[in-house]
């Protein structure tokens, strides 16, 4: 019988890489077909799966849960009349909602056919990006069976507590899976992805860490609760000002906190501009910008916008990492969330991805043209393609 299973996640979490190890698993002998959803105009996500050697349907230039809803049903009969898959894996847009491709697929007919939902989340943009981007977020978390949360090999403990801290508010029952995908092996991915479930000792002892006590600066543990200190000052968590033993002044509402875009701000009072170009202002609570990201109801071509472009050039490869340099560690060409792409370079093939703050630059194998796509919030098109 036919199975559709559904790996999602926002943009940079790794889904790709994922799907790629998942048909390293003894899935590879059935009839596969990818359906995959690229936000731009051009998929190069579908270039990393080639090698796979599974037949790949693309559908680009919008979401499955936006502009492409006949598009996706449309496609989504047409390969299983084609091909009769024994397995169809549909990897959604990173800025599309799970609940809505979940929808599409029931309205084209197939709900008896929905398989599994898996979702993945970045470990160090997780806090970051359920900030800035809920509504998208969010809703792949909680429509998910299973969350895996990606990058954990090189995130720090306290973002992959943050991380699971994010998930459980957003989806109480999902299994969170916190093993690095490149430790699991066949058998152990395909029982986390298949079965929907996990039975991974990493998992527990995460959470156990993020609820245990921590100890406070005078050696004490401190609760999730009001804690005397060995000052003897009531230390509250929710919003006082605290005493520390230093005899210093704490002010949690103005510490540094970490914006979308993955700088450190000070909370001074001070208006702030969110990375859509609004201004907010900082009344030391979670704020709804005006650009939606927060809000409900609204599609992806609202929120974000994205340029796609087909290189024929061969690039300086030292002047090409000084230009994504810049994009991913500056705003100067608007607020890029993710960018990727091969080109070819004077150093041979090369494959990069781009999310805020983070560029990683890998040898690849050789295309017959390169290509880029970049999505962001009001990014500057024209700028970026005279960049290339």
């Amino acid at each position: 019988m036919l199975k559709i299973d559904i790996v999602s996640g926002f943009l940079g979490s790794g889904k790709t890489t994922f799907i790629k190890k998942l048909l390293e698993t003894k899935i590879k002998d059935e009839k596969i077909v990818i359906i995959e959803n690229e936000f731009g105009e051009i998929s190069v996500d579908s270039m990393f799966l080639a090698e796979s050697k599974v037949d790949i349907a693309e559908l680009s230039q919008g979401c499955i849960c936006c502009s492409l809803v006949g598009d996706f049903a449309k496609s989504l009969n047409e390969v299983i009349f084609k091909y009769q898959p024994q397995r169809i894996i549909v990897e959604p847009s990173g800025v599309g909602k799970l609940s809505d491709v979940i929808k599409a697929i029931e309205d084209a007919g197939l709900s008896e056919y929905l398989n599994t939902y898996v979702c993945l989340v970045d470990a160090n943009k997780a806090k970051v990006y359920s900030k800035n981007f809920k509504e998208f977020f969010a809703d792949q978390i909680a429509n998910a069976k299973t969350v895996i949360l990606s990058r954990t090999d090189v995130a720090a403990d306290t973002k992959i507590s943050e991380g699971i801290e994010v998930i459980r508010k957003i989806n109480e029952k999902c299994n969170i899976v916190v093993t690095p995908i490149s430790e699991l092996s066949c058998e152990e991915l395909l029982d986390v992805y298949e079965n929907q479930k996990s039975s991974l000792l990493e998992e527990v002892l995460s959470e156990e860490k993020h609820h245990h006590d921590h100890e406070c600066c005078c050696g004490h543990h401190e609760h999730h609760h009001d804690h005397e200190c060995c000052c003897e000052h009531h230390e509250h968590e929710h919003h006082h000002d605290h005493e520390c033993c230093c005899e210093h002044h704490e002010h949690e509402h103005h510490h540094n906190h970490e914006c979308c875009c993955g700088h450190h701000e000070h909370e001074h009072h001070h208006d702030h501009e969110c990375c859509c170009g609004h201004h907010e202002h900082e009344h030391h609570h979670d704020h709804e910008c005006e650009c939606g990201c927060h809000g409900h109801h609204h599609h992806a071509e609202e929120v974000f916008n994205s340029v796609s472009i087909e290189a024929y050039k061969v690039y300086c490869f030292e002047h090409l990492k000084e230009i994504l340099n810049e994009m991913a560690y500056s705003e100067k060409h608007g607020y890029i969330v993710r960018a990727k792409g091969i080109l070819k370079t004077t150093d041979g093939w090369k494959m990069f991805n781009i999310t805020p703050e983070e560029l990683t630059i890998e040898d690849t194998n050789a295309l017959s043209i390169g290509s880029i796509c970049v999505i962001g919030v009001n990014i500057d098109k024209e700028n970026i393609k005279k960049l290339f």
